[in-house]
């Protein structure tokens, strides 16, 4: 059963996430996703590696890896893309099939029973995100629709392995690993992908620390600790409160306007989030297997 504690800790990684837009746009440079990327996540690792002082073993190096390229180097690379082929509303929308995605791979790789309600409460999250961000101007792009369902994808794999593979550390020494394996990948990716980045700003620098403290070593270690106490679907449906956030701020400190079409998406996306933790309240039984006539 989940305790509330852990909800509301989980339930600030989202929330925080849902600010990196704001701070993206406002402090940072733009046209180098990647490179920012990389500053969020590989820095944000050697320092909570500083701290933790303990380096994985050998044994271990391979799924942090995966680890690392699922939820930080694959998802974010392909997160910005989306952005960029297609409207924020639609790269959203098909980026919030992600908890959907965590039920069933759960079901595969954990053993988890599908509930028809989880599945209700992620369909109707979707629908609240779509009421929230799409507007006339949506248009469709076979890339940038690709790119999406493939970020999606990567942190529904990357929220599933999380809690299959726990090592015997603490969360903290999880996420520094996590982090570093990350962003040692990015590295490639933006030399390959970008130009230098100019000389940054005091904003910038400024920009920066948020997202690597805040936003990445922070709200990582809370995304973590919330997989490892929490069921996935659970977790996943959380993620919800992302847009809600980006929104709710653009309307508060950027002037965006607020439709009473897109406040109701913010009700039922509440309401989804409520339900999908309402369910994961309740003592939950594993898949059964019949062996020898014997039900287990």
């Amino acid at each position: 059963m989940t305790r509330p504690i852990d909800t509301l800790l989980t339930a600030l990684a989202p929330a925080i996430w849902g600010s990196t837009f704001l701070v993206t746009t406002e402090y940072l440079p733009d046209g180098y996703p990647v490179t920012v990327s990389l500053l969020r996540a590989l820095p944000a690792g050697l320092l909570l590696l500083l701290l933790v002082r303990k380096l994985p073993p050998r044994d271990w190096l391979g799924r942090l890896f995966i680890l690392g390229g699922l939820n930080y180097t694959l998802f974010w690379i392909a997160l910005f893309i989306g952005a960029y082929r297609l409207p924020g509303g639609v790269a959203a929308t098909i980026g919030s099939v992600q908890p959907l995605m965590v039920i069933f791979l759960a079901s595969l790789l954990l053993g988890h029973r599908i509930a028809p309600l989880a599945v209700l409460a992620a369909l109707s999250g979707l629908g609240g995100v779509a009421l929230l961000l799409l507007g006339p101007e949506a248009r469709l792009d076979p890339v940038g629709i690709a790119a999406s369902l493939t970020s999606a994808a990567a942190m529904a794999s990357g929220t599933v392995l999380s809690r299959k593979w726990q090592p015997p550390v603490s969360m903290l020494t999880f996420t520094a690993w996590q982090l570093t394996a990350g962003g040692l990948l990015l590295i490639p990716a933006a030399l390959i992908l970008e130009p230098p980045l100019p000389a940054l700003t005091a904003e910038n620098i400024l920009g920066l620390a948020y997202l690597g403290l805040i936003g990445a070593a922070l709200t990582c270690f809370l995304w973590l600790r919330g997989i490892s106490r929490m069921e996935p679907s659970a977790v996943s449906a959380l993620a919800f409160l992302s847009p809600v956030t980006a929104t709710l701020l653009g309307w508060a400190i950027l002037d965006q306007s607020l439709t009473p079409l897109q406040l109701t998406g913010v009700l039922i996306i509440l309401a989804s989030v409520w339900f999908s933790q309402h369910l994961a309240s309740r003592p939950s039984t594993p898949k059964t297997q019949t062996v020898k006539g014997i039900t287990t």
